[in-house]
């Protein structure tokens, strides 16, 4: 009981990406318990990958609409889940340096989601699908989005791997895609074009942010440069007036540096001073 009770002390205090692991080691040690009964019967069946895998043809989707999320949390096989764990662990902590817990999971299953639907229009559309009857089941479209949106996000990023050195994360990204791609007339080309989906979602969800951002911060600083209609003469010493004229000339000139360099690296790029500063000039 101690080893359960230190399970679910784990889960209670994990992160979001921990909780996601032990979600899908549950529920495919239940699905092999499952098989191994049912096999003693001599049924083959198991009502888990029936009710939850994703079929081809849009009709079961009419009466398992649950499954175009559900299969995201369903694996085929041991190396099928070590595999796809192992990436949405390393992956999912970088992913929560920059982002929420609650914006993973939404990428997770939005992954998922649209990988689903990739499937199904990809199924029901080319060819080489004709005749055939597949399941789909797998983590890999939710953790697509997870990797390609932070990947999209900070593209120049370096991990280091042993024995080739440091390669920035685009570049792994790209070669996670490249796969996919080759891998679209092959055996598992249903699962692939999940991937692709899940991938789709998460560059097309941090472009689309990324720029909303930097429209919000383009409208806040526009604010500095709006010319102010002339106000009740005041009589000031002229060497006030030249410092006050100064100043403003020297902070305009630190707020274009600062918008050149949004522009150029992204808001992330700046330095907690030139974030701070831009904050007091939003607030004046």
């Amino acid at each position: 009981m101690s080893f359960i009770n230190d399970i679910k002390h784990r889960y209670k205090t994990g992160n979001i990406v921990e909780k996601l692991i032990y979600i899908n080691i549950g529920i495919f040690i239940l699905s092999l318990l499952l098989t191994v009964i049912f096999g003693l019967y001599k049924n083959q069946s198991n009502f888990i990958g029936e009710w939850f895998a994703l079929e081809y043809n849009f009709s079961s989707l009419l009466t398992k609409p649950w499954s175009i999320i559900s299969y995201g949390f369903l694996h085929a096989g041991f190396l099928h889940i070590i595999f796809n764990l192992i990436a949405l662990y390393f992956i999912g902590n970088l992913f929560l340096e920059y982002f929420t817990q609650k914006q993973l999971l939404n990428f997770y299953l939005f992954g998922t989601f649209f990988g689903g639907v990739l499937f199904l229009l990809s199924h029901n559309y080319f060819p080489l699908f004709e005749g055939e009857k597949s399941q789909l089941v797998g983590a890999s479209a939710g953790i697509s989005a997870i990797f390609i949106g932070i990947a999209t996000y900070i593209p120049n990023y370096q991990l280091k791997i042993r024995f080739i050195g440091f390669v920035k994360l685009w570049h792994l990204a790209a070669i996670w895609i490249g796969l996919d791609i080759l891998g679209l007339i092959g055996g598992n080309a249903g699962g692939h074009f999940a991937h692709l989906g899940g991938a789709l979602f998460g560059f097309l969800y941090i472009n689309q942010a990324s720029n909303k951002e930097i429209k919000f911060l383009n409208k806040i600083t526009s604010l500095f440069s709006k010319k102010k209609k002339p106000l009740k003469t005041v009589y000031k010493s002229k060497q006030k007036k030249t410092t006050s004229n100064q100043n403003t000339t020297l902070t305009q000139q630190q707020i274009d540096v600062i918008l050149d360099k949004i522009s150029k690296s992204g808001y992330d790029s700046l330095t907690p001073s030139e974030k701070e500063f831009l904050f007091k000039q939003g607030k004046k």
